[in-house]
């Protein structure tokens, strides 16, 4: 019986491989602007070479450049966080209120957008320090870090826009998609996304509690127990050090540092908000079914996340508030490579996608932020 245990299992795959036959690769077709965009396997073989190229280039650079970005970066944030938490002692004078509170933000949207976002992605692993580690990072936000890679690293990077796999598509709660089922819950979509909006970084925590699964019937909230928990730990972490601990060492102006810790998450919520359902929900970003993705080859996969994704236009501030998720693009494309190099690569992608005649798609924040109110607001309807 032994024996027949012995052969390995390379060869047993290689048998199987024989007699089953080839994946069939089929050409995928989308309509961007009215207009089709096709993608055939030979091009993607091809499209997919010429990105591969441009990766592999851009991680050959690496080096002291990019640890010096990273850790002005975080030297940066420390100090707006240090300097806004110290000038709403002062909160009771308006002046310091209002200054306090703007550090705050802006040191809380570094943290979480061009910091955290980036770190967990194992952009600066390559470093080898242990404070840049993705695996081990934690942010100051609400939903725990480790939730947080598994939902946002494997689930929506892997299967980006991929209807009732990618679970970004309406973060369990709206409908974004004309892929989507109309149910009437769905008449509530600007309310939902009005409040998603203020209270971003507790949706974003409550992402991986799969709560359309529970609404369904499909799993239970006993099946996420250890989710919960993990949750719980986190949010109140995070209300003990904003609403209690630093209230309190500011003794009578507890109110002054109370509301202007307040005040500076809900810039940060609707910021990152903005910021991040302008990159995959305004017009032109296409949404793709399982069986368009079956088989999908790696020039595929590239092509999928160029169309499910949008860049937005802006001066170099702005690039960096956003983490460089303004270019969603190439941040789509190649996760894992520091997020200012983007802006770096943006032209050449450009120029590649243009050549197979892959829509390009990018533009303002007002207007893709226009664009992305009016699809929520569409899609509350039944008809649509």
């Amino acid at each position: 019986m032994t024996a027949m245990l012995e052969k390995p299992t390379a060869d047993i795959e290689a048998d199987v491989a024989d007699v089953l036959p080839a994946p069939i690769r089929q050409a995928i077709t989308k309509v961007v602007g009215g207009k089709p965009v096709t993608m055939t396997p030979e091009m993607a073989d091809a499209f997919g070479a010429e990105l591969d190229a441009l990766r592999e280039r851009v991680v050959a650079d690496l080096g002291e450049r990019d640890a010096t970005y990273i850790r002005r970066v975080i030297k940066a944030q420390r100090a707006l966080e240090v300097g806004g938490r110290a000038m709403l002692f002062a909160g009771v004078l308006p002046p310091a209120w209002i200054a306090g509170t703007a550090m705050l933000a802006v040191s809380k949207i570094l943290d979480n957008m061009e910091i955290g976002h980036n770190i967990m992605h194992g952009q600066y692993d390559w470093m080898g320090d242990p404070a840049l580690a993705g695996r081990n990072f934690e942010w100051d936000s609400a939903c725990p870090s480790d939730q947080w890679r598994h939902s946002h690293n494997y689930m929506h990077h892997t299967y980006t826009n991929i209807v009732d796999m990618d679970r970004d598509i309406g973060y369990g709660i709206l409908r974004m998609s004309e892929d989507q089922r109309w149910t009437p819950y769905y008449y509530g979509n600007p309310v939902y996304a009005f409040l998603l909006m203020v209270l971003f970084q507790y949706g974003v925590a409550l992402h991986e509690l799969e709560t359309e699964r529970i609404r369904s019937g499909e799993i239970s909230i006993a099946d996420k127990r250890e989710t919960l928990i993990g949750i719980w730990r986190k949010v109140r972490r995070q209300t003990l050090k904003d609403y209690v601990a630093f209230p309190l060492l500011a003794g009578p102006f507890a109110p002054w540092v109370f509301t202007g810790n307040l005040t500076a998450n809900l810039i940060r919520n609707i910021w990152s908000y903005a910021i991040i359902f302008c990159g995959h929900f305004p017009d032109g970003t296409q949404e793709f079914t399982k069986e368009e993705t079956a088989n999908e080859t790696r020039g595929m996969w590239y092509f999928r996340q160029i169309l499910g994704s949008a860049n937005l236009t802006g001066g170099k501030l702005f690039h960096v508030m956003s983490g460089n998720l303004s270019f969603q693009i190439e941040h789509h494309l190649f996760p894992d490579i520091p997020a200012f190099r983007h802006a770096e690569i943006s032209q050449e992608v450009q120029e590649i996608c243009e050549r197979y005649g892959i829509p390009y798609n990018k533009g303002p924040l007002p207007q893709q932020f226009a664009t992305v109110v009016r699809k929520i607001c569409k899609l509350a309807l039944p008809w649509n």
